[in-house]
C-alpha cells in the first residue's frame, strides 16, 4: 500500500482513525510502524495527507489524521468493458483505479458465458474492495464509478449514442483498418473479450458513432489490452 485508504467509518473522535485489519496489518508488519511515526493516508473521495501513530499494539493501530492535499486528476475515460472471466476481476477492477479511469461501463458480448454474470465476484463490496486496493497503490482516493449492463443491443442502441457526445469515441479491436487515436477532453472506450467482439458488435458501436482502434495483430489478455489501449491513448 502507497497510501492508507480510510472510510468515514473508521474516525472514532474528530481527526483521529482506529484500524485493526489487513490496513494495521500493513503498518504494523511492513512499515513496521512505532508511536509518533507517520504513514501517508487518504479518506474515500476525499484529501490526502499524513497519518501520526498514537498508539499501537498487537491489534489494533490509532492514527492522528492531517488532511490537505487533493488526489490526482481522474483521466477523461469512460471504459466500456466486456464481462471477463470472473478469475480476471480482481486484476481488472484493481487497474481500472489504478490507472485512474473515470467510470467503468462492464457490458456483455456474445462471447461472455451467461454464468460470469452470477458471480461472487460481482458483488459490491467485493468489487469495491478491488478497486481500493487499486486506489491505495496509486495514492488516489476518488473510486471510478461502475455500472452494469447485462444487454448488449439496448444498451448500444438506446443509451450509448448519449454517452458518445462531442467526445472521442473508440472501439479496441484486434487487426483491420482502424483510426488514429487524438487527444480529446472525453473519451469512450470498448475493449471486448479476448479476440475482441464479434462482427455485429462492432458494427453497432460504429453505428452509434465509434471508430475503431487498432491494437495490431496480436490477441491481449484483457488487463494487457486496458492497460496498453490506455497507454496509446494518455501516455
Amino acid at each position: 500500500m502507497n497510501l492508507i485508504l480510510l472510510s468515514e467509518d473508521d474516525f472514532i473522535a474528530g481527526n483521529r482513525a482506529l484500524l485493526h485489519d489487513r490496513r494495521f496489518q500493513h503498518i504494523a508488519q511492513i512499515h513496521h510502524s512505532t508511536v509518533g511515526d507517520t504513514v501517508r493516508v487518504g479518506v474515500i473521495d476525499g484529501l490526502t495527507g499524513v497519518g501520526t501513530i498514537r498508539a499501537i499494539d498487537d491489534r489494533q493501530v490509532d492514527i492522528e489524521v492531517s488532511l490537505y492535499t487533493p488526489p490526482p486528476e481522474k483521466l477523461p475515460l469512460t471504459l466500456l468493458l466486456a464481462l471477463p472471466r470472473p478469475k480476471m476481476l480482481r486484476r481488472i477492477f484493481r487497474s481500472v483505479a489504478e490507472l485512474g479511469v473515470e467510470k467503468l461501463i462492464i457490458i456483455n458480448s456474445y462471447k461472455v458465458e451467461k454464468s460470469f454474470w452470477s458471480s461472487p465476484a460481482l458483488e459490491a463490496d467485493t468489487v469495491k474492495r478491488h478497486l481500493i486496493d487499486g486506489l491505495q497503490q496509486a495514492r488516489d482516493t476518488r473510486l471510478p464509478a461502475i455500472e452494469f449492463k447485462r444487454r448488449f443491443k439496448p444498451f448500444v442502441e438506446d443509451e450509448l449514442p448519449a454517452l458518445v457526445g462531442d467526445g472521442q469515441a473508440l472501439v479496441a479491436h484486434p487487426g483491420g483498418a482502424g483510426v488514429s487515436a487524438t487527444t480529446a477532453s472525453r473519451t469512450i472506450l470498448a475493449i471486448g473479450p479476448e479476440g475482441g467482439f464479434i462482427d455485429y458488435e462492432v458494427d453497432k458501436f460504429r453505428q452509434a458513432g465509434f471508430g475503431i482502434l487498432n491494437l495490431g495483430p496480436r490477441i491481449y489478455r484483457v488487463e494487457n489490452a486496458i492497460s496498453y489501449t490506455i497507454g496509446k491513448l494518455f501516455g
